[in-house]
């Protein structure tokens, strides 16, 4: 009997998942979702987690480092892990919780104060990396203890605020986004100090994609 045009697989898939009973487009749909994984939905107890821990993470990064690692950096107009620390720490003191604060206020204006991204520029010359990361601990745990006095309910997380560019957010996407944006900037710190070797390394580039999967750099 000819197998042409039969999308069953003779042997059973690694994954355990019997193909042969799914239509073309079903199997193709399944594939996406196992290639692109699982995605977690927001938990507020999961989200502590990786909040609370950013700030010792960072510390075990940077404490005691050279200033060629501190402040090393991608190219002109980008973040070193100084500039990383502080940005951090301008986040705290004027936007996610401070946002937070007004989505929950439920007032009539609920739109947020626009963020300067670039705000330690200003505030931190002749400050050292040990103050940063001392004072990021500090805030961090201080709003940290004040998101879980909140004890927020599925009712409050749907709540919403007003992003300057973004427009209608939730109070739950608000927090979500905190979360990334700690792993994004943990991993854009050991990915420019990763490049502090990038001409050092010889033939083993290719091998690196730390190196080479931002090629155009963006703090």
């Amino acid at each position: 009997m000819s197998l042409a045009g039969d999308t069953r697989s003779l042997e059973p898939s690694q994954d355990g998942v019997d193909y042969g009973i799914l239509s073309a487009a079903g199997a193709k749909d399944l594939l996406v979702a196992l290639l692109m994984g699982a995605r977690m939905d927001f938990d507020l107890d999961l989200t502590i987690e990786v909040l609370r821990r950013s700030p010792a993470t960072l510390r075990a990064l940077l404490d005691g480092l050279s200033e060629s690692w501190i402040r090393g950096n991608e190219g002109p107009e980008t973040f070193s892990p100084f500039d990383v620390v502080g940005h951090l720490i301008d986040g705290e003191e004027t936007d996610w919780i401070p946002r937070a604060r007004i989505i929950l206020a439920k007032g009539p204006n609920l739109r947020f104060e626009p963020y300067d991204r670039f705000r330690h520029r200003a505030r931190n010359p002749g400050r050292s990396a040990e103050s940063l990361l001392a004072e990021f601990a500090r805030l961090r745990a201080a709003n940290v203890q004040q998101l879980e006095s909140w004890k927020l309910t599925a009712t409050e997380l749907a709540l919403p605020g007003e992003h300057p560019s973004l427009g209608r957010v939730t109070l739950r996407q608000l927090l979500a986004a905190w979360v990334v944006h700690d792993l994004g900037h943990l991993a854009q710190v050991a990915r420019v100090m990763a490049k502090q070797y990038r001409n050092e390394v010889g033939p083993w580039t290719p091998f690196l994609p730390v190196l080479t999967d931002h090629p155009v750099p963006r703090s």
